[in-house]
Formats: structure tokens, C-alpha cells, sequence
């Protein structure tokens, strides 16, 4: 790795246009050039959109450093502390912590006590020692050595008590990091799919007590209770939609993406956007999980690919038989095994001030950690105990996977780069390329979990989970027979590491004409060509979502010219106009006959709890709600998103009653026809009228009125609605820390890219919550208010659009 000498602190130009102009063409090379500037430059276009180029991985990291520093420092620093098991030393055992996909899910002690125990058993320090492909690449180690110089001289020269953002100024916590830093929250990130749901109970584990044992539960309802506390933790968690058009599909080029991931508006998990550049070697702009000096979503001159939500579950329990006498003791092939003990301790910050510890012993079996719950719901540690395998504890090799992906050529090159590396954890890829593809890929670090190593070791409570099919939106969870250790998930000879599922036995599925993926399984990413794949990686023949549906309504119909927009096919302006539509396919589906009902109701009222709750004055509400959208301006649009949630419970197919069950024969189209008669939609009507009353909502306000996000005081409009409404643009309002309702999360980062035959690839997008975390930045609130506005930014990716910009500024870190 090149070395480079750095005299003087970072120079910040900012010129008149003209003259930046001058300085810029001077000092950085155009794109035909070999090489890039000798020291990283990052040249800031509007809306604070950092355009990186150096001559190597190193300079890009530590512009990529600096600048995400500069933006989210706060963000970034509270990261690092839950990654290396700090939070209790500085913010208290009993705050809150996101070690997962949601916010504030547990406290700093049991996080803190989760990554401890990571961290002493040296779990990423050995697999960033590895060599590639098991350890990270050459271009991966450049880069994070890069990203933690950019990231410290940032801190440096800023002085932690000079710190803009309130939320960590003078902050003890905020501290210059390590290169471990940066592979540790890499390695939180990759494991997020499994700590979510079972961070509590493996720090909490302890054998029951003899007083007291607790009762164990009968097989269906223990797979009953974690069905339901799954469904409901999907629902509340990441998403996203991806849908790739092929060269059949497009008006005017050859393939466009659509890149639409939900994710949540603050936290660790919040996507910062950039664009890197390295001449001859890679050009790539997009967006990244904030701390990766990578683009994780986002295109390249030649492909353009996002991420979705899979539905795989990327862990996998063992019922181990323990003796009761000696409840540490477990079976395996008629012979008695000990469990592992480990003393794991952590400081914390008591009331007083003062500083204690907290120690805890932690216990491990053959196949993993001992938990005693899933998701909350608890897995008595008394006759057996459950342990925990976790097909991504070992798996950096997600970071490949992304370097490789910054790079691809085509399609082909993408499924390549998945097959080998297997990094992804619990994702889908979709991907279109220059060329006219269009892809949908689920290869992913899956459990070796075929359907006949299932069949032979599942549990019956396992059976019950893994073979479920009634609630579409829970993975498939396996719970083997720990006391056969030919249970164990298998070595794959195929397979990129020990235990992870044949890369060739993952769906895969390449079109001319589209694909794509809203959260459910592979089966339906295009209903001309249903995939098979293993059990484990979702279900098949089953109900979609209705965004699946409201996603695949919408490319056939635009492909076809039947949504009465002019022309065939997508072009640029289609596909935002379409998703900002922000059209609700449950309204499609239901609002008439839920019009006709209000009606037809005798003297226009409904019994709820044994009153009678007048209507009527819902009934023109909803009638005058035509366009079934989910716009800052509807009006309508609140009263029924509050109907489907009481109609629904939040569980599309369990809970709506339908005339027309699903078919297989028609999954975009069925079920339908909501059945006005049943009582519950009735109840369902009646309680949405009393909600709305006694919050003081007008049965008709607008949208603008009450969904909102708060920016410094200002409250700004958010259009889109809930998922299980069918509505693509997903927003998900909920309390802010003021116990205010805010959105929380939805809409991240958005897209789409087209390409032609030739030329640069065209790309408009817009980061939903805006660059920064920092209230005091000027990319505090930009974008958010260009997203309310249903506005994009126009990229710029060429050397020439990005020396054209009017706020064009740069800065070189010498």
C-alpha cells in the first residue's frame, strides 16, 4: 500500500462557480485519465452529495471517512460504542439500544454484554486476519485503513468539544477509532438478521430454577407465539422494494432500476450517499449503510442493483435434551456433554455516578449459544435447552461482495460475484445492466438446510415453523434435534463457507422484460416464470403481499401502456411518477365496497362496545377519496389507513376477510372482494371513526396534516403509507422521543437508474431524511423537503456534470 505524506491540514475551497470551475479542472484528472489526484478530493454537489476520487482505495476511504464524519459524527461514534460493548460505561446500563432492524429494542446492558462476548472471543479480529476469499480483499483493507485516517483527522481537526451536532459534542464517548472499529459495526450489520431477534435471550440465558420451574409450553403454541411475534417484528422492520426493467420494458434505453429500500430515518442504520471514484479502476454512486466506504446500493456505468429484504431466516435453533440434575450437561449420539462457560463482564455508569461491573456467565453448546427466548417469546431452559447456530457469525465476506458489486459489468457479473462470495446476509439482489437484463437473485449466505435434512431433523415444534405456510411474511425457522449430531447443517463442497446452502440451489431469474421483489419470497418475482428453490429459502404457491401485488401491477401495466400514462414501457419520468403515486392497493381493492357498506348502513350508524357510533359523515369522506393515494394532499386516506389497521391487526391474510380466496392460478389478483358483511369489517369501520374523532382529526383532513417529520421545530409533510395497505413508497409514522408521532422509518434511500446503449447511465434519486444527522447542517432537512415535495435530485456522475454544479465545492485532503 502506497504511503502518502501530509504536510499541511485539509485545504476547503469555496469559490464562485466560475472560479471553482478553473480550480477543480486543474486539480483533479477527467475520467479518461490512469490515474486520480495525488491526495483524496472530495468535490460536494448539491444538497451536500460528496463526489470522492483519489488514486486508490486507501484515498477513497479516507475521503469517504471525512466526509461521512463531517455529516454524522454523532451517528458514527454511537455505533462504535455499541459495537465494542461501551454503552452502560457512558450512557447507563438501563438506556436503550438497536442492535437490530428496530430502534431502542433493548437496553445498553444486555447490547453491551451481546458484542462483549463477540469481542472476547476475537470473532472479527480472526476472520479480518483471514486471507481472501474468507478474509476481506486487498481493495477492503485499503479502503477501511483509509476510511479510519479520514474519519480521525475529521475528529482531529475538529476537536470533540468543537463538534456542531449537540446530540455528542464534548462527549467522552467520541474518540478517535481503529480499524476493529470499523470491522466490528461490519460484522454487527451482517449478524443484524439474528441479534434482533434473539440478542436478549442469550445474554439472559440461565437454567430454571428448582422452585419454580417454568411450564413448558405445547408445540403449537410455542410455534404459534413465535410465528406471530416474527410477522410482527417484519413488519415493523427494514424492507424494501427493488424492481429491475429489461430492455422490453424500457421506452428510450436499454434498462432501468428502481432502488427503494425502508429503512429506518435515524440511528446506525441510516444510509448516507456518495459517489466514488477511482480512474480506470471503478466509478460507483449510491448509497451506503453509514460507516461502509463502499456503495451498497446504487450503479456503476454498467449495472445498477439493490437489495430487498429475503425471507430467510439466517439462524437456526437445536433443541438439546440437558439432565435436570445437571442442567449444563446435554446429549449428543448417547453420550453427555458439557456446556461451555464464559465469564463475560462490562463496565457500567451507576446512578451515582460511580463506575461498577457488571459480570455475567454466558453459556455455548457444539452448535451455539444458549438462549431461552425468540423475538421475546420465551424457550424454557428445563428439560432442554435451545441453542443457537448463526449462518453469518462468521461472515465478513459480505464486504467482498460489495467491492466486487461496485465493479460489475453485467448481470452475469453480479450473479458471479454472489455465487462466489455468499456474503449477503438475508438479502435479495436486483440488478439491471447496460445490456438489457434484468435480474432478481436470492443467493445469499443461507443455512444448509435442504428440504430432506429438514424433513429428517426438525422438532415438532421445528415442523410446525419451518413447514408453516399460513403466515407468508415469517421465514421458515428451523429447530433441529439437537441430540443427533447428524442434525448439524452439513458442509456443501459448492457452498463459500461451513454450513451455507449450494449457491447454485438459490433462486436466481434473468428477463428481458422485468423483475422484481417487495419482501416475500422468490417464487413470484415474475408471474410469467415462478422459481423453485429449497423450503429454507422462503415459501412458494402461497399469497402475496399486497405491495408484491401493487409492485408487479405496476410493471406489467406500465410495460403494457394500461395505467393510463401515454406511451409503453418506463422511461425516467414514469418510474418516479409511478412510485410517488403513492397508490394504495388495498384501496384498489376495497374502498367501494367499504363506500357501498357505510351507505347502506341503517341510519348510518354501527354498534361498537355496545355503542352506537354514527358514520354517516364517513361515507362522502371515502367516496371522495377517488384516487386511493397516499399524497400529502389526500384526504381520505388517514380514515382508511386507520380501517385496514383495525381490520387487519397488521396480519394481511389472517385477518381480512375476503369473498374470493387465493388462488394459485391468479396470486397477482387474489384474494379480493372484501366481504362488507362480515362483523369485523363493520367494528373495524366503527372503531377507525372513534379514533380519528378522539384524537381530533377531521374524518377528512389532509395527509399533510397529520403525517409529518420534525426538522429543528419545522414539521414537515411525508407522503406514503403502511405496507400492508399495498402502497409502495412505505412511511411508517411512530413516536419520536418527545412521544410525538414522527415517521420513524420507511423510504431511505431512492433511485432509479436508466441505461442506454451508450452514453453515462441517467440517475435521479432522493436520501429521504437527508445527508445529516446534525441539526446544525445546512443537508439537515434539504432532501427531506424535496422528498415531501415528491422531488428528485438529478445525479451527476460524469466528470463534466459534476464541474457544472452551482454549489459545486471542493475539498482536498492534503
Amino acid at each position: 500500500m502506497a504511503s502518502r505524506r501530509r504536510p499541511r491540514t485539509g485545504l476547503s475551497l469555496a469559490f464562485p462557480a466560475a472560479v471553482l470551475l478553473a480550480a477543480t479542472t486543474a486539480t483533479v484528472p477527467a475520467m479518461a485519465t490512469d490515474h486520480g489526484p495525488d491526495q483524496p478530493t472530495i468535490r460536494y454537489t448539491e444538497y451536500g452529495i460528496p463526489h470522492i476520487i483519489a488514486s486508490n482505495w486507501e484515498g477513497i476511504g479516507e475521503g469517504y471517512g471525512y466526509a461521512a464524519a463531517k455529516d454524522n459524527i454523532c451517528t458514527l461514534a454511537d455505533t462504535y460504542l455499541t459495537v465494542n460493548g461501551r454503552r452502560s460505561r457512558f450512557l447507563g446500563p438501563d438506556g436503550k439500544a438497536s442492535p437490530g432492524e428496530h430502534q431502542n429494542t433493548t437496553t445498553n446492558l444486555n447490547s453491551d454484554l451481546y458484542f462483549q462476548r463477540i469481542n472476547d472471543n476475537h470473532v472479527v479480529e480472526r476472520l479480518a486476519a483471514q486471507p481472501a476469499p474468507d478474509g476481506p480483499e486487498p481493495e477492503v483493507k485499503e479502503a477501511i485503513h483509509g476510511y479510519v485516517q479520514g474519519y480521525n483527522r475529521y475528529l482531529a481537526e475538529t476537536g470533540a468539544d468543537n463538534i456542531s451536532d449537540p446530540a455528542c459534542r464534548g462527549a467522552a464517548w467520541v474518540r478517535p477509532i481503529a480499524e476493529s472499529d470499523v470491522y466490528r459495526h461490519a460484522h454487527a450489520e451482517i449478524i443484524m438478521g439474528s441479534a434482533e431477534a434473539l440478542l436478549d435471550g442469550e445474554v439472559n440465558a440461565a437454567p430454571a430454577g428448582a422452585a419454580a420451574p417454568p411450564r413448558a409450553l405445547p408445540a403449537e403454541e410455542t410455534a404459534r407465539r413465535i410465528a406471530d411475534a416474527v410477522a410482527a417484528a417484519r413488519r415493523q422492520g427494514m424492507g424494501s422494494n427493488a424492481l429491475a426493467v429489461g430492455a422490453q420494458g424500457v421506452s428510450g434505453g436499454t434498462a432501468m432500476l428502481l432502488a427503494n429500500p425502508h429503512f429506518p430515518w435515524q440511528g446506525k442504520n441510516r444510509m448516507w450517499q456518495s459517489h466514488l471514484t477511482i480512474p480506470g479502476q471503478a466509478d460507483v454512486s449510491g448509497a451506503s449503510l453509514l460507516g461502509f466506504p463502499a456503495v451498497n446500493i446504487g450503479h456503476n456505468n454498467d449495472v445498477a442493483w439493490s437489495h430487498t429484504v429475503a425471507t430467510v431466516a439466517p439462524f437456526g435453533l437445536f433443541d438439546v435434551q440437558v439432565d435436570p440434575l445437571h442442567p449444563t450437561v446435554y446429549l449428543v449420539d448417547g453420550k453427555w456433554e458439557n456446556m461451555t462457560s464464559q465469564q463475560v463482564s462490562v463496565e457500567v455508569l451507576n446512578k451515582d455516578g460511580s463506575l461498577g461491573t457488571v459480570t455475567r456467565t454466558l453459556w455455548s453448546t457444539r452448535y451455539g449459544p444458549i438462549t431461552t427466548s425468540l423475538q421475546g417469546v420465551p424457550l424454557p431452559w428445563v428439560v432442554s435447552a435451545h441453542a443457537v447456530r448463526d449462518v453469518n457469525m462468521d461472515n465478513l465476506r459480505a464486504l467482498n461482495t460489495w467491492f466486487r458489486l461496485d465493479r460489475a459489468k453485467d448481470v452475469h457479473e453480479v450473479v458471479s460475484t454472489l455465487e462466489r462470495t455468499q456474503g449477503v446476509p438475508f438479502f435479495n439482489t436486483v440488478a439491471a445492466d447496460r445490456k438489457g437484463n434484468a435480474l432478481y437473485a436470492d443467493i445469499q449466505a443461507a443455512p444448509n438446510i435442504t428440504d430432506e435434512h429438514a424433513q429428517s431433523c426438525l422438532t415438532l415444534t421445528g415442523q410446525l415453523l419451518f413447514n408453516q405456510v399460513k403466515l407468508p411474511d415469517v421465514p421458515p425457522i428451523s429447530i433441529f434435534d439437537g441430540k443427533r449430531g447428524e442434525c448439524d447443517w452439513p458442509n456443501d463442497p459448492n457452498a463459500a463457507a461451513p454450513g451455507v446452502l449450494d449457491p447454485h440451489r438459490q433462486p436466481r431469474l434473468i428477463r428481458s422484460d422485468f423483475v422484481g421483489n417487495a419482501n416475500d419470497s422468490a417464487w413470484l418475482s415474475n408471474p410469467a416464470q415462478p422459481l423453485a428453490y429449497p423450503r429454507v429459502m422462503g415459501d412458494s404457491a402461497t399469497p402475496r403481499s399486497l405491495r408484491t401485488q401493487q409492485l408487479i401491477l405496476t410493471a406489467q401495466n406500465r410495460i403494457n401502456g394500461a395505467d393510463g400514462l401515454p406511451g409503453r414501457g418506463f422511461t425516467p419520468e414514469t418510474m418516479r411518477q409511478l412510485l410517488f403515486a403513492d397508490r394504495s392497493r388495498a384501496g384498489d381493492l376495497a374502498l367501494d365496497s367499504v363506500v357501498s357498506m357505510c351507505r347502506d348502513l341503517p341510519f348510518g350508524v354501527i354498534l361498537v362496545d355496545g355503542v352506537l357510533v354514527n358514520v354517516s359523515e364517513a361515507c362522502p369522506v371515502l367516496a371522495g377519496w377517488k384516487d386511493h393515494s397516499y399524497t400529502v394532499a389526500s384526504r381520505g386516506s388517514w380514515l382508511f389507513e386507520n380501517f385496514w389497521f383495525y381490520l387487519s391487526g397488521g396480519d394481511l391474510f389472517k385477518s381480512v376477510p375476503w369473498r374470493v380466496p387465493f388462488d394459485v392460478r391468479d396470486p397477482v389478483h387474489t384474494p379480493n372482494s372484501l366481504d362488507t358483511g362480515n362483523s369485523a369489517v363493520h367494528d373495524a369501520f366503527g372503531r377507525a371513526v372513534i379514533a380519528l374523532r378522539n384524537a381530533g382529526i377531521p374524518l377528512d383532513a389532509p395527509l399533510s396534516d397529520i403525517q409529518k417529520v420534525t426538522r429543528n421545530g419545522e414539521q414537515i409533510p411525508v407522503h406514503g403509507s403502511l405496507s400492508d395497505l399495498g402502497v409502495l413508497n412505505v412511511i411508517t409514522p411512530g413516536q419520536n422521543s418527545d412521544g410525538k408521532l414522527d415517521v420513524v422509518f420507511g423510504s431511505s434511500f431512492v433511485q432509479e437508474v436508466r441505461f442506454a446503449a451508450d452514453g453515462p447511465p441517467q440517475a435521479s434519486s432522493v436520501l429521504t431524511y437527508s445527508q445529516s444527522a446534525d441539526p446544525t447542517s445546512p443537508h439537515y432537512a434539504d432532501q427531506t423537503k424535496l422528498f415531501s415535495a415528491g422531488q428528485w435530485v438529478p445525479e451527476r456522475f460524469t466528470e463534466d456534470q459534476i464541474a457544472a454544479s452551482p454549489a459545486l465545492k471542493v475539498v482536498v485532503l492534503n
